[in-house]
This record gives structure tokens, C-alpha cells and sequence, in this order.
């Protein structure tokens, strides 16, 4: 009895982790953003979030926040520790919105917006998220847009 309880708490454990990092978990924090600026949404791609899986697997050993420079989609990456989740890192993103000036385009002194500008890039349409643990025990995230947006002297929306 006691070993069929604990395998219940740990298969109910696991189903919160992933239930908390599934791609709708990423598409309902990415359009949630997209929505409060009349952008529409993004679609789950599962060749894009090949993409991003792989690349995240390849991070593992370092977990060094370097772009993949595939420049076949639009990336952003992040990283937690403790239970770092894919809609935590989708809100740091999304905090930058406090930094972007949408009348002239640009990011407030000294500040970074360009990872906000791509998850409401208005042409985006796709994305593919992965995560996973790294040996130092960080998490490691990647979201990848197609296409990808964040043109020179575009507005994202």
C-alpha cells in the first residue's frame, strides 16, 4: 500500500510539473500578451518546438544563455532555478513591455525590450517552447517564432 501511494504522489507530482510547462501553458501566457495589444495569436508548431528542444538539449552541459543563430526563427531564451517554469519565463519577457515605447519604437535608456517586441511580433504566427534541466541544476528555456520578427525599423504591431 505504501509503495502504490507513493508512486500516486509521484505520478501526480510529475503531472503538475508538466502540466505547468505543457504547450498550452506557453501559448496562453504568449497570447495573453498578444492580446492585450490586438496582435492575434500564435499557433503550436511542433517542427519549431523540435527546433527548440534540441537546441535547449544541447545547452545541458553549460546552460549558457547563447542564441542558437539559426536565423530561420525568432528566439528568446531564459533561466531559473528552483521551479522556473515555461509561463515564468514567458513573463519576464513579457515585463519588459514596461521598457518599449511604442511611438518611437525603441527601448527606454539602458533597458532591453527586444525579447517583448518578439512575443507580440504581429506577423509571428508559430512558436515551439522546450525546457529543460541543466546539470547545474537551472532550468533552460527557449521559444521560437515564425517567422521570426524584431526587423530594424519595424513596429511589432
Amino acid at each position: 500500500m505504501k509503495i502504490f501511494l507513493f508512486f500516486l504522489a509521484l505520478t501526480t507530482l510529475q503531472g503538475f510539473c508538466l502540466g505547468q510547462n505543457s504547450p498550452q501553458d506557453f501559448l496562453d501566457a504568449h497570447n495573453s500578451a498578444r492580446a492585450q495589444v490586438g496582435v492575434g495569436p500564435l499557433s503550436w508548431d511542433e517542427s519549431v518546438a523540435n527546433f527548440a528542444r534540441n537546441y535547449v538539449n544541447s545547452r545541458l552541459g553549460d546552460c549558457n544563455m547563447v542564441h542558437s543563430g539559426n536565423r530561420q526563427y525568432g528566439e528568446n531564451l531564459a533561466k531559473g532555478s528552483g521551479d522556473f517554469t515555461g509561463r515564468a519565463a514567458v513573463n519576464l519577457w513579457v515585463g519588459e513591455k514596461a521598457y518599449y515605447n511604442y511611438d518611437s519604437n525603441s527601448c527606454a535608456g539602458g533597458q532591453v525590450c527586444g525579447h517583448y517586441t518578439q512575443v507580440v511580433w504581429r506577423n509571428s504566427n508559430r512558436l515551439g517552447c522546450a525546457r529543460a534541466r541543466c546539470n547545474n541544476g537551472w532550468w533552460f528555456i527557449s521559444c521560437n517564432y515564425a517567422p521570426p520578427g524584431n526587423y530594424v525599423g519595424q513596429k511589432p504591431y
